[in-house]
């Protein structure tokens, strides 16, 4: 059976190839350190999503470094690229935590929310699939009224995961069918509710104005919820993640990401843009469509297998 570190580091292939293996070619073809090899790294790493900003902010740190230091050899060039890389992923990685490892609050509130296509619904049937095989009583709400398909989908991944689920007809006011869905967790004792909300678009006022009357909702069925608000982000969003995740903020706070996708995408620098650019942890990691394809960010562990580095373990 392949090791935790071993799995990842085989689904984040795609994403590790088409940009760390990417920069070790182009470094290991250039023979030489000068401004050519430098502009190479950098249009690597835009053509990535890590963002023109970003991506010039690691290279005039790589550019220093390498000056200071008077390095000549394109291989040490990449050790010390990577380290800037790793340093960024590390950033506040002390407050890390595991986020299936939930403080005795009954009912553990938290709310899913995005714009379409993010696979929000696929990470909440995931997570329920988590909660529920580590004996927690779990509760589905189904706020996404706008669709009677997205209804029935979030039905079919709690069928799965062996949850229950509250469910109305099509077109009900979602903050009324998520204050229902708390204030009966609350009165049966659940453990975790987790609730979706129907995809919008960030730039869209009115819906962006719905998740603070949603937010108001929760709070009157259960005073200190929602203890978790996670933005669903498609990996392959690119620079426009930063965007959705500074709008949703202002609507509802929020207190992490989910990052959907990262198995599928060959753009991986977009991990680097969110951990620098926003003070909202990345809490999941979507890695797959199977009902298991859902890791805790593990910073350590994410770096040993991006950049595999590191024995193979366990953690």
């Amino acid at each position: 059976m392949l090791s935790k570190l071993k799995n990842l580091r085989n689904k984040l292939s795609k994403s590790k190839s088409g940009f760390i293996d990417k920069i070790s070619e182009v470094i290991r073809g250039r023979g030489v350190v000068d401004e050519e090899l430098f502009d190479e790294i950098e249009e690597i790493m835009i053509k990535n999503d890590t963002g023109a900003e970003m991506a010039a902010h690691i290279m005039d740190k790589l550019r220093e470094e390498i000056r200071a230091d008077k390095i000549s050899d394109p291989e040490v060039v990449q050790i010390y690229l990577m380290d800037i890389l790793q340093n960024i992923l590390f950033k506040d990685v002390e407050d890390e935590k595991d986020f299936f490892d939930i403080p005795d609050i009954k009912p553990f509130v938290i709310v899913f929310v995005g714009v379409n296509g993010t696979g929000k619904t696929t990470t909440i049937g995931k997570v329920a699939n988590r909660f529920a095989q580590a004996g927690k009583k779990v509760l589905i709400v189904a706020g996404d009224t706008f669709r009677a398909a997205a209804i029935d989908q979030v039905a079919i991944w709690a069928e799965r995961a062996g949850v229950q689920i509250m469910r109305s007809e099509p077109d009900r006011d979602p903050a009324a069918v998520i204050y229902d869905g708390v204030a009966s967790a609350v009165a049966k004792a659940y453990d975790v509710v987790l609730i979706d909300t129907a995809g919008r678009q960030h730039t869209k006022e009115r819906l962006m104005k719905e998740l603070s009357k949603i937010d108001r909702s929760i709070k009157k069925a259960c005073p200190d919820a929602p203890h978790e608000t996670i933005l669903v982000v498609d990996s392959t969003t690119g620079q426009n993640a930063i965007s959705q995740a500074k709008h949703f903020d202002e609507a509802i706070k929020l207190t992490g990401i989910a990052l959907t996708k990262f198995d599928g995408t060959a753009k991986g620098g977009i991990i680097f843009n969110l951990k620098q650019n926003l003070k909202i942890p990345v809490r999941l990691l979507g890695v797959g469509e199977g009902i298991d394809d859902i890791e805790n960010f593990d910073t350590v562990r994410f770096v040993k297998a991006f950049f595999d580095r590191g024995e193979d373990s366990d953690r």
